[in-house]
């Protein structure tokens, strides 16, 4: 006999069977489960069910504390970002930074001028070293002296004024991410400045090159062992706003002379003596360098204090207390530079190709640099 839809009442007579089994199986393994469950139940159980059903939720801090005791480790606190510098968008702003880099023959970059200087100030705060502290092995002195070593061996291998100033921020990157050995201190210098090279110069001096400079205290192999350990500790963050690349721009835009570029120069490379400068912008300290060294020009053909504090370079992104925050720290690592034990900057702007500015009756008779000479924190 066939079924109402043409199937044999036996065929059909087996689906509901199986169907039947199949249902008594599945209830029979859920209660299973269940039963199962039951003696998982506990207080905390228990207690999350209670909170739930009364709609309170746990807070953060409880959480907090349960992963404290689990011995989850806890995400570090973010540091803040720090604030962008933005340059204000003008269409004289834009041709003058336009000539200046079709004069510094960058022509093919000339039409992205203003990009390239807007991007450049917008991370300048990125780069000052705030709260900027030496290691525990190593005093103020030491490191004045390493840099005195950097001048030297800087000048010997005529190596561009970029390079230096990147090996010295990448020898402080390096001391402010950790502890330094003092009988490493040389070798790491050394491998800053061989680093900076790779990075500014066009051919770069060899390790037993260096190694010679160090009196062959350390090998080839020690050197490339700290290259290795300075990359890590970086990151391979190696690149930031050199003030030489600001300066050479401003300097083009502002039409400066020869003997205020130099005078600016010499600011900035007695700046590196010291930690003071550390906290400041490189754009600021480029700033404030170019600016003091136009009035040092000026007081040298005007004699007149009072014109000299209204003189700014042709455009300005920083105030006059920022510029003045910046002079003092200048002037007195440039008057003090003639009786200082480590004389090497001294030395180097003293000779004719550097237009001997570090001896000019400029800098030796400033009256301006004079007022510079008291505490600046005062």
């Amino acid at each position: 006999m066939a079924g109402p839809e043409g199937r044999p009442w036996t065929l059909l007579l087996l689906q509901r069977a199986v169907l039947s089994v199949g249902a008594s199986f599945v209830g029979q393994t859920v209660s299973r489960v269940e039963e199962k469950r039951e003696p998982l139940k506990s207080k905390s159980n228990e207690g999350r069910s209670t909170e739930k059903a009364s709609g309170k939720k746990k807070g953060l801090e409880s959480y907090e504390k349960e992963a404290e005791k689990r011995g989850c480790p806890q995400a570090l606190p973010e540091a803040p970002l720090p604030r962008e510098r933005v340059v204000p968008a003008s269409l004289a702003l834009a041709h003058e930074l336009s000539q200046a880099m079709l004069r510094m023959d960058m022509a093919l970059e000339r039409e992205y001028a203003f990009d390239i200087f807007s991007n450049l100030m917008r991370k300048q705060p990125s780069y000052a070293l705030q709260g900027f502290d030496l290691p525990r092995s190593v005093t103020v002195e030491m490191r004045a002296l390493l840099v005195d070593w950097l001048v030297q061996v800087h000048e010997y291998l005529n190596l561009a004024d970029e390079t230096l100033h990147l090996a010295v921020h990448l020898m402080n990157c390096y001391m402010r991410a950790g502890r330094v050995r003092i009988p490493r201190l040389q070798l790491l210098s050394a491998t800053c400045l061989f680093l900076a090279c790779k990075l500014e110069e066009h051919t770069c001096p060899e390790p037993a090159q260096l190694c010679v400079m160090m009196e062959n205290s350390c090998s080839r192999k020690d050197l490339l062992q700290m290259e290795r350990k300075i990359l890590a500790r970086l990151r391979f963050e190696l690149h930031y706003a050199n003030p030489i690349h600001l300066f050479r721009l401003l300097a083009e835009v502002d039409h400066c002379t020869l003997e205020v570029q130099f005078l600016a120069l010499y600011f900035l490379e007695a700046s590196l003596m010291g930690v003071d400068c550390l906290r400041f912008e490189p754009a600021q300290l480029s700033f404030a360098a170019l600016s003091l060294a136009h009035r040092l020009w000026r007081e040298a053909r005007i004699q007149d204090l009072d014109a000299l504090q209204e003189y700014f370079p042709k455009f300005h992104l920083y105030s006059e207390a920022e510029l003045l925050a910046v002079f003092p720290y200048m002037a007195k690592a440039v008057l003090q530079g003639a009786n200082a034990s480590l004389r090497a900057i001294f030395l180097k702007y003293s000779r004719p190709q550097k237009l001997c500015v570090s001896t000019s009756p400029t800098v030796a008779a400033s009256k301006l640099l004079s007022r510079f000479l008291g505490d600046p924190n005062q």
